[in-house]
């Protein structure tokens, strides 16, 4: 590039050529430019300052949103017309600054907003007003002199001494009172607050609500018998509805497995058995390998067997406990949670729903990303031996 450069006034003959060369020569200079990263040093501590100003600007636009006496925030809009909300998730995401160092602040007390907010499901603009006040506090004693790490070590413990004392004075919240904790997340909405308590209360603590966008004008509840985790189907062969991309079973058996299927001739007698009796089969296992899995989607698409496999949720020891839970709800054996030699003798390392299904009503929709289960009746019902030979 600069030979060229150095060689372009010896060219005054043809100007159309000069003038396409130096187009050419400076176009990749733009883009060598454009690959470069800006470095910043912190010596004097200007740095840090902008840091922060980004980190005080979020905290103060999400913080008014707090707690239920939480003000609201306008949001402008280029394309359409402003919006009213009341929530620090919302506020966060819309901001954006000029500034590549203020902006840099911005990001950091996003991720940490994000982080609190998929683990406990709110809490973003708390814990974003507790990152100002931390990170405010670490650089004032940092700049007095202290030590970085021995800072950074005691913020550490001191949350954990937090968490203890928190959970020491923390209580049981009533059921009287997730309809006022509803009603805040929902926008002071009393309503919708109190449709959330009632489906709390019908499926217990530990059920699952899911919240789905309906086509009428009214707010439904619906509680569904069963069981649903975050886990979809291994392979889009499975799919029975190409439209809504669901695999769906009625009338199946489960076949749960604690150990990863990695040998196809594992699956022979118990898939022989399905085709043989004309029942579907879904398949739970810590994971099947390729080779297992061809075989099983090969008779899947040649319709000789209505079947479909997902991975079991949960890893380790939460795993097996997942797929015990899986067994009781549908009424079968308990899982083994010892290595599986082979399938030939199924030993208490499967479950077969119910050997009549017109006395159980197992129905399964397996989502590319979730399982939802369905069971009608439970009952115990013992492992059925198939023959060796």
């Amino acid at each position: 590039m600069s030979c060229c450069l150095n060689h372009l006034p010896a060219i005054t003959l043809k100007n159309g050529s000069v003038n396409r060369i130096s187009k050419r020569v400076s176009c990749s200079m733009l883009n060598t430019r454009a690959m470069a990263k800006e470095l910043y040093f912190n010596h004097d501590g200007s740095t840090t300052k902008k840091l922060l100003a980004g980190v005080d600007l979020v905290a103060e636009l999400v913080g008014v949103t707090l707690g239920p006496k939480g003000r609201n925030v306008v949001l402008g809009n280029k394309y359409g017309p402003p919006k009213i909300v009341n929530d620090g998730e919302t506020v966060l995401k819309e901001i954006q600054l000029d500034d590549p160092l203020e902006y840099v602040g911005v990001k950091l007390v996003r991720e940490a907003g994000a982080k609190t907010n998929n683990l406990a499901g709110d809490g973003c603009t708390t814990s974003i007003v507790l990152a100002r006040g931390l990170i405010a506090e670490g650089v004032k004693v940092t700049a007095m002199g202290a030590n970085v790490v021995q800072v950074s070590r005691g913020i550490e413990k001191t949350a954990k001494a937090l968490i203890s004392e928190l959970k020491l004075m923390s209580r049981e919240v009533e059921d009287h009172e997730l309809e006022d904790v509803a009603a805040v997340s929902a926008g002071n909405d009393y309503a919708i607050g109190n449709m959330i308590s009632e489906a709390l209360r019908q499926v217990g603590r530990e059920g699952v609500v899911t919240i789905e966008k309906g086509n009428s004008t009214k707010t439904n509840l619906e509680v569904v018998e069963g069981m649903q985790f975050d886990r979809g189907y291994l392979s889009p062969y499975f799919v029975t509805d190409r439209q809504k991309r669901i695999a769906e079973l009625h009338d199946c058996k489960l076949l749960l497995v604690d150990k990863k299927i990695s040998n196809p001739k594992e699956l022979v007698k118990i898939l022989d058995n399905a085709v043989k009796e004309k029942y579907p089969v879904l398949i739970i296992a810590e994971g099947i390998e390729q080779d297992a899995l061809a075989p099983v989607i090969r008779n899947k698409l040649r319709g000789v067997l209505k079947v479909a496999a997902i991975k079991a949720p949960s890893f380790g020891e939460r795993k097996s406990h997942c797929l015990d839970d899986i067994a009781i709800l549908t009424g079968g054996s308990d899982i083994c949670k010892a290595e599986i030699v082979s399938f030939l003798y199924l030993p208490r390392s499967f479950l077969l729903v119910s050997p009549e299904p017109s006395i159980i009503n197992t129905d399964v929709i397996v989502f590319k990303e979730m399982l939802w289960l369905k069971v009608s009746v439970s009952f115990m019902v013992e492992p059925t031996e198939l023959d060796e030979s």
